[in-house]
């Protein structure tokens, strides 16, 4: 549900738009406002688990995510939507990482475990899909508001099965030890500053103060956060997580990867409607077969692992997805649904889907039981960040592009098309960069949770 959410407003934008009165820069807000928020306490929300129980974490944010979607629902102008959205993005950053916490426990046999790992990262790429069906549906034949109210019965069933079918588990902490609460809030408003500066380029000048002063904040809380990460008596994220190359190589291969995926759904389905003139409800559609394309990808991609290895698998799927965005970035105004976007839509899915397995399982590579919410939140958090930066970014290249041809004489859905069009292209080399990083830079991936303190009174018998 929450991660179905993060995506199932792009179908929606348009009459979100159109409702409440947002700028085309300001649109972008209904998807960062989540991703920001899910991003910069993504870490915080794994550490939290680990400490109060995965269980009572995964709780919690069901029901702040219920209470977020009524906001949402109910908004009147363009802030009150936004806050809806930060507190969705809230929600996720609780309930994710826990959640993934408790498959790698319940899991204990390797094997079983890599499937689990593989279906819940799986649930990202169809949770996305999923979501526009469902989104252009209800906005189609009721309205874009219901795709936030229909989360609350669902939280509700939630809330009833979750404490009847899975048990507590949390970490055992020591006397005193402190979270890093001052950690994780440096980290949101250091993005938010960067995302925000990096938006307003779209209609601004770089040296313009809106521009600058943004992105200098931002920057410098980063910055801080390193500090603070680094001082801390119990970080929020020890610094010392990322001195294991194969962790950090395929959470920086993530965060390119997510930057481009994030983009790309908003942009086309921007297209779909604005220059093909697609209703609500078939450009929803229109994504159906991506859903299908990233199932079977899984499946395939999780039955090669245990034969070929994590690395070949991750790899190639990265490459192969970003040549499916190379395809899909041939769009032009005359383009058809199965000439122009149906191709690239079903190669990047197969091969982002045989990926996800891949990504999920080397993200715990050699994760300890007591850190395991915390290595999901790292990864979850590289997804969140690479899609605040993607839709900053890429958006923000593609609504300059197209002002300046504008400004040139281009019809302005040419204009549109062809901004859209780069943006995903330029998506399609990170992920393929992403790839690249992947083939060279991976381990041997080992996906055996190690509990210290077992070993510890092993060795004492």
């Amino acid at each position: 549900m929450i991660l179905l959410d993060m995506t199932a407003v792009n179908v929606a934008l348009p009459q979100i738009q159109n409702g409440l009165g947002f700028s085309p820069a300001g649109l972008a807000w209904v998807v960062n406002g989540y991703v920001l928020a899910a991003g910069g306490l993504l870490m915080l929300g794994g550490r939290l688990a680990d400490v109060f129980g995965r269980r009572r974490l995964l709780v919690t944010g069901v029901v702040v995510f219920a209470v977020s979607s009524a906001v949402s629902g109910a908004a009147v102008d363009p802030w009150m939507m936004i806050v809806g959205r930060v507190g969705q993005g809230t929600a996720e950053a609780l309930a994710a990482p826990a959640s993934l916490g408790l498959i790698a426990l319940l899991f204990t046999d390797a094997k079983e475990r890599t499937k689990a790992l593989g279906v819940w990262g799986g649930i990202i790429g169809l949770g996305s899909t999923v979501g526009s069906v469902i989104s252009g549906l209800l906005t189609d034949l009721a309205s874009w508001r219901w795709i936030f109210f229909i989360n609350l019965p669902v939280a509700l069933l939630v809330l009833v099965m979750v404490p009847r079918l899975v048990s507590e588990s949390r970490m055992v902490r020591e006397k005193g030890q402190a979270l890093d609460v001052v950690g994780g809030i440096t980290l949101t408003l250091g993005l938010t500053g960067v995302v925000y500066g990096l938006l307003h380029a779209a209609d601004h000048s770089w040296g313009s103060t809106t521009v600058v002063v943004p992105l200098v904040a931002g920057a410098a809380l980063l910055v801080a956060m390193l500090l603070i990460e680094r001082r801390a008596r119990n970080p929020l994220i020890p610094l010392g997580f990322f001195a294991n190359r194969t962790r950090s190589v395929v959470n920086a291969a993530t965060l390119f990867f997510m930057a481009a995926f994030i983009s790309y759904s908003f942009m086309l389905t921007l297209f779909e409607q604005q220059v093909l003139d697609y209703s609500p409800l078939v450009s929803g559609l229109a994504w159906l077969p991506l859903s299908v394309a990233i199932g079977a990808g899984i499946a395939v991609g999780t039955a090669l692992i245990p034969r070929v290895g994590i690395r070949p698998v991750a790899a190639v799927g990265y490459v192969g997805a970003g040549v499916g965005l190379f395809i899909t970035s041939t769009i032009d105004v005359h383009s058809s649904y199965l000439g122009g976007i149906l191709p690239g839509m079903v190669v990047f899915g197969l091969f982002a889907g045989a990926s996800m397995p891949a990504a999920t399982n080397a993200a715990l590579h050699g994760v300890t039981v007591q850190d395991s919410s915390l290595a999901s939140g790292v990864q979850s958090t590289m997804q969140q960040i690479g899609g605040a930066l993607g839709v900053a970014i890429l958006v923000a290249l593609a609504i300059r592009h197209a002002g300046d041809a504008i400004g040139g004489g281009t019809r302005p859905d040419i204009a549109t098309t062809e901004g859209y069009a780069l943006a995903i292209r330029i998506g399609g080399a990170l992920i393929v960069f992403g790839g690249i990083l992947l083939a060279a830079l991976l381990e041997k991936v080992d996906t055996t949770l190690r509990d210290p303190t077992a070993e510890r009174l092993a060795d004492a018998r």
